[in-house]
């Protein structure tokens, strides 16, 4: 791999083709452990729209990330065969039929044996990219890093889906294992004041950023950990980040976690089974300096690192 100039190995960041972390393009699963896939998606967002950029920006961002973990002593590149996937062939107009396509090419990869990093796309993608995880492993446990608790049943008459009712849909479709759906750092106004009590009957525990404030990190993976059994999926929104540390997303909400303890709650995922991972709602068009997705990139990352360490 570092060897081969079309991508810029072991150029400087300014330099080369932008996959993630300089990995090689590659449909090509034999021997894979894992892959890198893209959702330019954003036509589920409620708000602003941009994050079909998202993909693109994280992987420029990657260039920056020398390869080796310091907090977790460990070198991903060097324990695991990674290939960047490419993207999804995704329909702007349709979220049905890319819905479809999302499911049919994760499902190439997982039933592969490769462990599945997602980057979005806004969060109606996630939907999607569980069914395709269920059909090989299962109903999941899920641990869901937000500002929002997308369990909503329509933000739009007669249109079921959209950024805001994955989960919903996810529980009603039985992929969720029960008593195994955590969402971490909820906040901010919401249309209704039955909206939380509503996530809770579907089956969700709701952590809001007070509590985790509150409990401190480490207190908030304690019960993480006691929850989650079995296959975990991991789906982190960008929002869930204070707007200060990701201004890039569409639907921003002050007050919420910093960088570091979004670092945290990812490393603190150690231990579990961890069978794929979804990153979203990076919105360039409203970022400044790239810092959304120089944050996005760094967890994706730290994930990584936590497949090799596994």
């Amino acid at each position: 791999m570092n060897d081969n100039p079309a991508f810029g190995a072991g150029l400087q960041p300014f330099m080369g083709i932008p996959s993630f972390m300089r990995l090689p393009v590659s449909r090509e699963l034999k021997d894979v452990d894992v892959a890198v896939m893209g959702v330019p998606f954003d036509s589920g967002t409620s708000y602003r729209s941009g994050t079909r950029f998202g993909p693109r920006k994280i992987r420029e961002a990657s260039l920056m990330i020398w390869g080796h973990n310091t907090t977790l002593n460990v070198t991903p590149l060097k324990k695991l065969n990674v290939v960047d996937y490419g993207d999804v062939s995704v329909i702007p107009t349709s979220i049905e039929h890319t819905m479809d396509e999302i499911t049919k090419t994760a499902s190439k990869v997982i039933e592969s044996g490769a462990k599945l990093i997602t980057l979005g796309g806004d969060h109606s993608i996630a939907l999607p990219l569980l069914r395709a995880h269920a059909k090989k492993y299962g109903p999941v446990s899920i641990v869901h890093i937000d500002a929002h608790i997308d369990t909503w049943e329509a933000e739009f008459d007669a249109v079921p889906y959209s950024h805001g009712t994955p989960f919903r849909y996810a529980l009603q479709e039985g992929l969720v294992r029960k008593g195994g759906y955590v969402q971490i750092g909820i906040r901010g106004p919401v249309t209704s004041e039955n909206d939380y009590a509503d996530a809770k009957e579907l089956g969700a525990r709701t952590i809001t950023i007070h509590e985790v404030m509150e409990k401190g990190v480490q207190e908030i993976l304690k019960e993480v950990h006691e929850r989650m059994k079995g296959p975990v999926y991991v789906s982190l929104d960008i929002d869930a980040a204070d707007p200060a540390f990701a201004p890039g997303t569409g639907t921003p909400e002050v007050g919420g976690l910093t960088s570091y303890q979004m670092l945290q709650l990812v490393r603190g995922l150690h231990g579990l089974d961890l069978i794929g991972f979804d990153l979203v709602e990076v919105s360039p068009p409203f970022d400044h300096g790239d810092i959304t997705a120089i944050l996005a990139s760094n967890i994706a990352f730290e994930y990584l690192s936590l497949l090799a360490i596994k």
